[in-house]
């Protein structure tokens, strides 16, 4: 397949050899290098000499421990080596003590031992990425002018009209624990603006939890929020604290809010109302401290239609509403993107910083970007990674769509088929997806309709 790991480097540290080669096997999904290490003490050469996107960290380590004592003191000295390292917390006593404990000494998340495959991917993707947008607010992060309203540090990039609105709504909002409902296409930087909603805010010391509802199977999302109890369903052998549970005190994002099932509404309903979370199979519900935004790339027709979505949540939910504008109207933005994202991936790559030629420069400032900000990061990457020392040209950024302005395509009848299981169908539609953007996940995803984390499921399910 043309498309290779998301990610570089991930170490994993845990005592049981099995555990560690299943994560190995499994991360490599992610990530080009999986390092293992029994203990801390062997796994700090493997951090120092090269920095790693994530570390999975061990709650306990001595024989019979299950108070993760060992496992936060690692913790607090790994952060001592580097104050912005993604570290998850795995253990197989997930306690809300733990959980909260861990993420307050700045855990970004945890899992618990025996752990769902979806979950543990969709929680180290999100850890990584987090790594990424830090790595990149730090390196390349551009001083706003005195009369912007944008604040210092933040990694939501833009001056234009539209984003200046943006970060006002988000300056005005954040200091209060007013849900927030973020809205925009693909690409356009929800999470960044939810972080940097939880960053301006009185909760910016605390924990913030991200949820990707599009990444976890439907029947783990009830578990995965609520939490739930030893012996509540056949798989439950311990104890586990929800996400909503463990956000407690801090900022729970719910990402892509539009995947979570009409069934599961009214119990999240009943969480922002009570703000109390009952765990599946418990008798008595326990009381919780936070504050929720939410994201979507829902259109609003289908936001505000009770078929999908219920309407009395959605008026818990967004007693804030911030919509993110596409990049093809802030295309006055587009510069200011293309100078940070080219400096951060020529530091990334240890290459000099590309010029870009006339033709070059006119194409992309004319571009459509369907796929957001997302779409014009990745051709600046590509364009870095296979650069000469010639300024780049059009053809460097392989972009699949006409620089003009493109009027909404006509739709095409799909091709009568004589094959109509839906399994088939869907493993050709996304298998063509992908060939005809040349594996590039974004694009395909938006093609189909999809999230990355939906298409990425297809593709596991198929065996793609």
């Amino acid at each position: 397949m043309g498309s290779g790991p998301e990610f570089d480097y991930c170490v994993v540290i845990d005592d049981d050899d099995d555990i560690l080669m299943a994560s190995r096997l499994l991360l490599r999904r992610l990530f080009a290098e999986v390092a293992t290490a029994r203990s801390p003490d062997e796994a700090f050469p493997l951090i120092e000499t090269r920095t790693p996107d994530v570390v999975l960290l061990d709650a306990n380590f001595a024989r019979g421990a299950t108070d993760a004592a060992e496992g936060l003191a690692w913790l607090e000295k790994l952060l001592g080596v580097d104050p912005e390292m993604v570290v998850v917390m795995i253990t197989a006593h997930a306690g809300v003590q733990v959980a909260v404990a861990a993420m307050k000494r700045g855990a970004t998340d945890f899992v618990s031992k025996p752990w769902s495959n979806d979950k543990l991917l969709a929680t180290v993707r999100t850890a990584a990425a987090l790594r990424r947008s830090r790595k990149a607010a730090v390196a390349g992060g551009a001083a706003p002018v005195p009369a912007s309203p944008v604040v210092a540090g933040s990694a939501l990039l833009g001056k234009s009209p539209a984003m200046a609105r943006v970060h006002s709504l988000i300056a005005r909002a954040a200091p209060t624990d007013a849900n927030v409902l973020v809205l925009g296409e693909n690409g356009t930087g929800k999470e960044l603006a939810a972080r940097e909603l939880h960053r301006q805010s009185l909760r910016a010391n605390e924990v913030m939890l991200t949820v990707d509802l599009g990444a976890v199977s439907e029947d783990l999302i009830d578990s995965e929020l609520f939490g739930h109890v030893k012996g509540a369903f056949t798989d439950a052998r311990a104890d586990r604290v929800g996400r909503i549970q463990a956000a407690d005190g801090g900022t729970l994002f719910l990402d892509e809010i539009g995947n979570l099932p009409l069934r599961l509404q009214p119990k999240l309903l009943t969480v922002l109302e009570q703000r109390q979370v009952t765990p599946v199979g418990a008798n008595r519900p326990v009381p919780v401290d936070i504050r929720v935004i939410a994201a979507t790339n829902l259109p609003l027709e289908k936001l505000h239609d009770e078929r999908h979505f219920r309407q009395d949540l959605l008026f818990r939910l967004n007693t804030v509403e911030i919509d993110l504008p596409p990049l093809r109207e802030r295309l006055e933005d587009v510069p200011e993107l293309i100078e940070h994202y080219l400096g951060h991936y020529a530091r990334r790559y240890g290459r000099a910083v590309p010029q870009i030629g006339a033709a070059a420069r006119a194409t992309l400032l004319s571009h459509d970007w369907p796929g957001n900000v997302r779409a014009l990061r990745h051709a600046l990457e590509r364009a870095v990674i296979l650069a000469r020392d010639v300024p780049l040209e059009p053809e460097d950024f392989a972009l699949v769509a006409s620089p003009a302005r493109i009027a909404p395509a006509a739709v095409v009848p799909p091709r009568p088929v004589d094959d109509l299981n839906l399994d088939r169908v869907e493993r050709r539609l996304v298998e063509e997806a992908l060939r005809k953007h040349g594996y590039n996940i974004s694009l395909a995803a938006n093609a189909l309709g999809l999230s990355r984390a939906a298409l990425y499921r297809r593709m596991e399910k198929h065996g793609l």
